[in-house]
């Protein structure tokens, strides 16, 4: 049995696989920013969901960078220098806990469903914050790992700024008012494309992804603002850089749990070799 973790800005999802993939229980909270809090939480979730049997690897997701198991920064939540896998280890009766960022885990689940797998994908989840994570063939880009597209400086409204700040799920919430799956006029939608599409004119020549996949609460409503989000894009592109494809999360709320059970079957494999 495999348990995951997604540690989100707003929501964690804590899940239970079997070995084969199937996701056989899950249960969610509000995160809090009080890491002792979230413990507790994580413990009690754990007792709640009534897991039975063996659990071979713990896998944890959360919203920043990750280095050597370590919560280095977490703006969203204020976190810095979270050693989280200390902090679970006696809860987990000694089991392996593997930490890793949320967007990077999204993009593993996502690209491993895909038929082919793409040579390069970009993962974008556009939630509580904006992240990143960048996929080549099938595996976490090792190279790229720690990047931080959300907070990529980008010019929008006259001013530089990080680009999460005016178009996440949260920005989107603050300035008009009303959640994403309430906002129904058209040109609303088509001013939320013109905010999401300046972090990809900066990104994406850089990278310059085969497909680009649109996940988290914001990825959700994917179809209200994809035809103008591309439209722009083929606009504002220098014409010597290809458009990559893009496509919304096969799983938006759950790309997270699914990368998180993915990564524990390589993490197993590995451990075999």
């Amino acid at each position: 049995m495999i348990v995951t973790v997604d540690t989100g800005g707003t929501k964690t999802l804590v899940a239970a696989f079997t070995n084969k993939g199937e996701m056989t229980s899950h249960i969610k909270f509000p995160t809090p920013k009080n890491q002792v809090k979230y413990i507790a939480l994580l413990h009690q979730s754990f007792e709640d969901l009534k897991i039975r049997g063996k659990v071979d690897v713990f896998s944890v997701a959360l919203p920043g960078i990750i280095k050597d198991d370590i919560a280095i920064w977490c703006k969203n939540l204020g976190w810095r220098n979270f050693d989280i896998k200390k902090q679970l280890g006696p809860i987990f009766n000694g089991a392996p806990i593997i930490v890793e960022n949320d967007a990077n885990l999204a993009g593993l689940s996502e690209a491993r469903m895909m038929k082919p797998i793409p040579q390069s994908l970009l993962y974008v989840t556009v939630s509580t914050g904006i992240g990143t994570g960048f996929i080549t063939e099938g595996n976490i880009n090792p190279g790229m790992r720690h990047s931080e597209g959300g907070h990529a400086l980008v010019e929008f409204d006259g001013c530089v700024r990080e680009w999460e700040d005016f178009a996440s799920g949260k920005a989107i919430y603050e300035t008009y008012g009303e959640y994403a799956s309430k906002i129904t006029s058209k040109r609303r939608w088509q001013h939320i494309a013109d905010r999401i599409s300046r972090g990809f004119l900066a990104i994406i020549p850089i990278a310059q992804p085969d497909v680009v996949v649109i996940g988290g609460s914001m990825g959700s409503f994917f179809d209200r603002y994809e035809k103008h989000l591309v439209g722009l894009l083929e606009e504002r592109l220098p014409p010597h850089i290809n458009r990559p494809l893009f496509i919304q999360a096969r799983h938006p709320e759950h790309a997270v749990a699914y990368g998180g059970y993915y990564h524990a079957i390589d993490y197993l494999s590995n451990k075999k070799a």
